[in-house]
Formats: structure tokens, C-alpha cells, sequence
């Protein structure tokens, strides 16, 4: 893969939680990967342009503090696609010593490299809501445990709303997430089977990245394409908001299934044109990264999938 050269801007917080005694700090050289003798746990994300990253970050933040017993260096890119960008987050992290990584990966493939380095540098490292590719880290030799949902059954869960609506015969099409994203593939294939158990016709299949704007140029040519489409099987619902616009320009009948349950969303679900999205509990996952990290830390041992909760979200149950 060409590494591009540009320079890449990124968002970090860092949140220091050192209790201090009778209002003092301590004056004393904390150990490497300390901070105010409480070890730096990084927590490395996608785009903080996302809802879903923005909350996830805000979820980490408060559980730390009511954690009180870590300090985290919260950090993401600018857009979903930012390989280097989020490499060179990690890199970072490395240098700072931190204790642990915590880390929800742009590339399920692209960022096994830089994970390898850092759990050879004795860096405890939890991965969290998209899945690092596990033929990748056999041939890096690196056990890295995952945090996160089932990706394919909640795009099922959610694209099967889409199907009962439409009916057997009812024309969609999807849009697809990062292609080197796991979760990606997953939230395809769960959709996929929702057409398959419904008896859809699918009538095409593109990537818009996760973004926004990108979802709202390949869904405008899709529906000059196929003027006849009823329903968008959106993977995030940063892509379905592109579909969005697009369909209330033109005033299309066409609705819309998704993933994610941010909060931009709650209006279409409540207006009817989007039917359903899946929440999976990003803050949550966050935290559940940071404790499993902490205990790593701690010396116990954390392998294989650590499944996380997901909820199916409609207009009867969006405001609860």
C-alpha cells in the first residue's frame, strides 16, 4: 500500500485524573507510562467528526473519572479512511510509553503492524469496535483481545425491520462501510442475510467510507440509476444521513434502515423515513476496553471476543 505523505491533523484530549492529596501534587518523576502515579491507559479512535466517536470519547472520559485510578490520553483522526493518521497515533502512544492502547482501528489489516510493535514493547493492547484481522496478527505473532458487539447480527436485526416493511420483492440497495474495516464486511453480510430471509432484490452494493457527504453522492447516482429503489440498508448512520438529504431533495418514497443510534438520527426515526438503526453502545464499549486494559495491566489475562450488548432501535422504542 502507498503511505501518503501529507501531513495529517488529529484530536487529542487528555485527561489527567491524578487525585491530589490535600489540594498538593506530587513533585515526583512519575514512572514510564505514569502519569501522577497512575498509569496512562491511550485510547485511540477513528474520526471525532463522527457522532459515534464524539460520544464514544465522552463515555471514556466519564468513566475514567469515576474510575479515578488511570490517566487517559483520548486521541482520534479527522476522517474515517486516516490509515496513517492513526498509525501514527499509536506510534505516539509507543513513545509515550503508556501502559496500555485501546484502540478502535481504521483498517482491521493496516494497523496490525503497529500493534504488534506496541504489544512487543510490553503495551497492554484491548481492541474495540472493529475487529483487527486475525490471520494478520497470527503472521505479526501477537494476541490482541476484542471488545466489541456482533456486527452481522445487529445489521440483520436492523435490515430485517427494512425487509418486513417492504415486503418479499422489495427493491434496495446498500451502503457499504470502509472496505478494510471488519466491521465493514460484517454489517454487509448481516444485511445481505436480511435480504435473503426477506426476499429482496438488491440492487447495488457501494462504498461511501462511512462519510456523510461521500453517502450522499453515491446514493443520489444510485437513485438516478434505479429510480424504483424502496429501501437503504445503511452500514453507520453517517452514510444514511447522506441518503437522507437525498431522498427529502427529491422527495423520494424510499426508507432507510442503519447502525449506530446517534443521536442526528432520532428525528428520522421519529418522522418514519429512517425504520430502524442498531445502537451498540460505543461509550460502553470505551469503558469496557479501559477496565479489560486495566486489568491486563493488573496481570490478569484477557483473550479471544468480549462480546458487548447491542439493542435494536425503532420509532416505538427511540425516545426510551
Amino acid at each position: 500500500m502507498r503511505r501518503r505523505t501529507a501531513l495529517t491533523a488529529v484530536v487529542t484530549v487528555t485527561t489527567a485524573l491524578a487525585l491530589a492529596g490535600c489540594g498538593q501534587e506530587s513533585t515526583d518523576d512519575p514512572a514510564p507510562g505514569q502519569a501522577g502515579g497512575k498509569p496512562t491507559v491511550c485510547l485511540v479512535m477513528k474520526s471525532l467528526a463522527n457522532e459515534y466517536f464524539q460520544q464514544m470519547q465522552t463515555g471514556a472520559v466519564t468513566h475514567v473519572k469515576e474510575r479515578n485510578d488511570l490517566t487517559l490520553d483520548s486521541s482520534g483522526t479527522q476522517n474515517e479512511t486516516d490509515v496513517d493518521g492513526q498509525v501514527a497515533l499509536v506510534e505516539s502512544c509507543i513513545t509515550k510509553r503508556a501502559r496500555a492502547i485501546v484502540i478502535a482501528p481504521a483498517d482491521s489489516k493496516a494497523l496490525v503492524q503497529v500493534v504488534a510493535k506496541a504489544v512487543k514493547a510490553d503495551i497492554k493492547v484491548v481492541n474495540i469496535d472493529v475487529k483487527l484481522d486475525d490471520g494478520a496478527l497470527q503472521q505479526a505473532g501477537v494476541e490482541v483481545p476484542f471488545v466489541g458487539p456482533d456486527n452481522r447480527d445487529g445489521a440483520r436485526q436492523s435490515g430485517k425491520v427494512l425487509a418486513d416493511l417492504l415486503g418479499k420483492g422489495g427493491k434496495v440497495v446498500i451502503l457499504e462501510g470502509n472496505p478494510g474495516a471488519d466491521n465493514a464486511t460484517q454489517r454487509k453480510n448481516g444485511f445481505n442475510d436480511a435480504v435473503s430471509e426477506g426476499g429482496l432484490t438488491l440492487l447495488d452494493s457501494k462504498t461511501a467510507h462511512w462519510e456523510t457527504d461521500e453517502a450522499n453522492q453515491v446514493f443520489a447516482s444510485m437513485l438516478t440509476a434505479h429510480p424504483d429503489i424502496q429501501g437503504v440498508l445503511a452500514s453507520n448512520d453517517s452514510m444514511a444521513l447522506g441518503a437522507i438529504k437525498v431522498i427529502q431533495e427529491r422527495k423520494a418514497n424510499v426508507k432507510v434502515a442503519s447502525f449506530d443510534n446517534i443521536p442526528a438520527v432520532k428525528e428520522h426515526l421519529q418522522s418514519g423515513v429512517m425504520v430502524s438503526t442498531l445502537d451498540q453502545y460505543g461509550s460502553k464499549q470505551a469503558a469496557d476496553g479501559i477496565d479489560f486494559a486495566m486489568k491486563m495491566i493488573g496481570g490478569e489475562q484477557v483473550t479471544g471476543w468480549q462480546k458487548t450488548e447491542i439493542k435494536l432501535i425503532t420509532k416505538d422504542n427511540v425516545g426510551s
